[in-house]
Formats: structure tokens, C-alpha cells, sequence
């Protein structure tokens, strides 16, 4: 089962601009961690949705990338989520496992909790498995 060092994931991207760090990552298991501040806030001063499902896309899509053949990618398709908690600071932890690899589409289920294990949001994400091109731009 390959393994790789979740630091080479945050350099200059939207992990980075997010301070989303991963932690772990196998093709079977993806766990992030993000601090929730004010520069995640919608503007009445809570968690916006869409830093959730940036979270919750970033972990599928690592997973599903460890997944795929040699060769291969991941693009997400589709994504849904339900906000289930609000919150306007501390830490929030994404665990995404899948729960279909096939060999052109995958589907990640991912669980964001907050410190005290409590659900904030709950997301499906459908992936694309693709072959790489050299000539993508």
C-alpha cells in the first residue's frame, strides 16, 4: 500500500493559503487538520461552507490520488456537504475513506469534526481517475 509524507502536499496551494495540514495518507485513509480563524469566516463570523468542502475535496482527492494506477490521477467530479455544526474558532479534523474504487470513478465519504469529536460537516466527493498527460496545462 503506498505511502507518502503529507508535507509535500502544503507548498503553494490552496492547502497552504488554507493552513490545512495533512497528516496522514494512505489509499485507504486521509486525515487533515485545519484551524479555524477569521480569514475562514463567512462574512457574520462563522466557518464558511466552502472552506469545509476545500477541506473535505483536498483529502478525497489525496486518496483517490494514492489509489489510482500508476499513471493515473484525480479530478474531482462532484462534491456535496452538509454543515451540520457552526463554529468560529479552533480545529477542525477531515477523515475521508472510500467507499467505492472503481477503475474510472472513485467515492470518498468525509467526516470534519471539531476538538471535541463533535460533526461539523458531512461530504460525499466523486473523483475522476484519469491518465496524465504530459501535455496538460
Amino acid at each position: 500500500m503506498p505511502h507518502i509524507d503529507p508535507s509535500q502536499f502544503s507548498r503553494e496551494t490552496l492547502l497552504n493559503t488554507l493552513g490545512i495540514q495533512v497528516t496522514e495518507a494512505s489509499p485507504d485513509r486521509v486525515v487533515a487538520h485545519m484551524e479555524v480563524t477569521p480569514r475562514h469566516h463567512q462574512p457574520f463570523g462563522f466557518l464558511h461552507g466552502g472552506a469545509s468542502v476545500a477541506l473535505a475535496e483536498t483529502v478525497a482527492s489525496i486518496g483517490a490520488y494514492l489509489a489510482a494506477p500508476d499513471g493515473y490521477t484525480s479530478f474531482g467530479l462532484e462534491i456535496n456537504a452538509n454543515h451540520l455544526r457552526s463554529m468560529r474558532s479552533g480545529r477542525v479534523t477531515a477523515t475521508a475513506t472510500p467507499l467505492h474504487k472503481g477503475r474510472t470513478t472513485h467515492v470518498w465519504n468525509i467526516e470534519i469534526r471539531d476538538e471535541r469529536s463533535r460533526l461539523v460537516c458531512v461530504s460525499r466527493c466523486t473523483l475522476a481517475i484519469v491518465p496524465v498527460r504530459e501535455d496538460s496545462r
